[in-house]
Parts: C-alpha cells; structure tokens; sequence
C-alpha cells in the first residue's frame, strides 16, 4: 500500500513481540518496523502484579501505542495488550484474548483487530511441596514457558520472573517455602516468555494485515472489516434459524458505508446436528 510504503513504524513493546508482528507488516506493507527501548510499557501494567492495569486491554493497547509513537517522534506505530482468564463462551476453558491497534496520525487512521485462543498455558496455584511443583510445571509447558514464583498471589515483595530453567526453580522455590511457607507458582504471561501467546499474537498480526488491506468500496480508505454478525442460517432438514451465522456486516470507519456479505464457512444451510428444532 502506497499511504505506508517506506515509512518508519514504532511497535510498541519490550517483550520481543517485534519478533513476530514486525516480519508480517513488512511484508505486506514495505515499511521498517522498531523498537524504542527506552520505552518501557509496563507503566501500563503487569500481569505478575507489580502495576495494575487501570485501563480495559483495548484503551491500554492504544495507549501504550500513542505514547510510544510520542517517544519515539513516529506517526505510524502498533502496540497489543492481552488479557487472560475464562473463555466467554466456553465453559472450564481458558482463553488469551489479545488486541493489536494500528495507528497512523498522518491520515488519523485506526484500526484494531482481536484473536480470542484457547491456545494458552495460563495458569497459578499456591504450593507446599516439590512434588506439586514439578507437576505444575509440566502441565504448563515448563521449561520452555517461562514461570514466576512469589510469596502469595498477590504478594510481590519478593518475586522471581522468566524462569525457564530446572536449577532456577528449584532453589528459588526452596528460598521462598523457607521463609514463606507457601509459595505461589504462576505462568509468565510476558510474549517472550511464553511461545503460546507469541502464536497468538502472530495470528492477530496476520489479521491486523489482512484488515488493514481491506479497503472501503465507497472511500478507498484502509480497515473495512467486520463489525458484526448475523446468526439465523436455516436448517438443511426443517429450514428453521439456527445459531450459524448466516451474514457478516463490514463497515467502514471512516464513511461508515456497511455492506452484507457471507462469512467464510460458504453454508447456504447448516446441518441438522446443529438444529435446536430437529435435534433439541
């Protein structure tokens, strides 16, 4: 696209998310991606505790992206902020919900996209032994995802972070038991500590490619994407509504032209398994 060719991009982050947003956008969009690393975005928040996060992970990620764009004098940046706990439609699942806003202030452009995963290791447990240790730890994917123990969960005061190695937790868990008694054992959410979340993310920035090279059919203007979703496909036996979605509504942000389109699955009709009528 010709409006970002050549231009400078700030991607907002100090934990290696440039690894995996950086190579999409400058592929798809010829423009040279950095980091400032003076920049620091726990400000915003963390998830180990030390700094709450006072704003939803949407105003947080556009934040993070504004002040870094500030910092680093660049009118085009991208920033992502996730969050983690229950999946919102799927019972006993945990889910990593991650947004990525992309900004350009040369033509007040703004375009966001989410990918909802259940891919996640996401996880914390308070322990009295080594054994449950050990068992925590393989459950969540250790040593290559990353640990963090500390005194309690929401206790700080003494807290170990990107663990990643046998040696490490062991005699950093021995140290706080002595003291503590317990001690709490979590995942470290953090991208470069956690392969899962950085897939996560590679999908969202996929995404976010793809939205941005969408065009509106009436203004031409970058980010004409989907903006809500019509269930009601009807049954293949009995042709009463089911909960498949049937249409998507793209609309665009800027002229706020919408039109209707059909969504990816091609379904003129949906199984009757799926029919609260045929199969209730």
């Amino acid at each position: 696209m010709e409006l970002f060719k050549g231009r400078k991009l700030i991607i907002a982050t100090k934990h290696h998310k440039e690894r995996v947003i950086a190579p999409v956008l400058e592929k798809a969009f010829d423009v040279e991606c950095f980091v400032n690393n003076t920049f620091d975005t726990d400000i915003l928040g963390t998830f180990s505790g030390e700094v709450k996060r006072e704003l939803d992970p949407l105003a947080t990620a556009r934040k993070k992206c504004l002040m870094a764009m500030e910092a680093s004098n660049c009118d085009l940046g991208v920033a992502s902020e996730g969050s983690f706990g229950p999946h919102p439609s799927l019972f006993f699942a945990c889910a990593d919900d991650e947004f990525l806003v992309f900004i350009d202030k040369k033509h007040d452009l703004e375009i966001i996209v989410r990918e909802l995963s259940t891919e996640t290791n996401f996880n914390g447990k308070s322990l009295t032994s080594e054994e449950e240790l050990w068992e925590f730890a393989q459950v969540t994917k250790f040593p290559s995802h990353g640990l963090i123990l500390k005194p309690s969960k929401d206790d700080t005061t003494e807290i170990a972070k990107g663990i990643n190695a046998k040696e490490t937790l062991l005699s950093t868990f021995r140290y706080l038991q002595s003291k503590y008694g317990e001690v709490y054992v979590e995942t470290d959410m953090r991208a470069m500590y956690n392969p899962s979340r950085m897939a996560v993310i590679a999908l969202a920035a996929q995404k976010l490619a793809e939205k941005i090279q969408s065009v509106c059919p009436k203004c031409h203007t970058p980010g004409f994407g989907v903006t809500d979703a019509i269930a009601g496909l009807p049954c293949d036996l009995c042709s009463m509504p089911t909960a498949t979605v049937k249409t998507l509504i793209y609309e665009c942000s800027n002229c706020n032209y919408k039109e209707e389109r059909p969504p990816s699955h091609g379904k003129t009709a949906e199984d009757p398994t799926y029919c609260d009528y045929c199969n209730p």
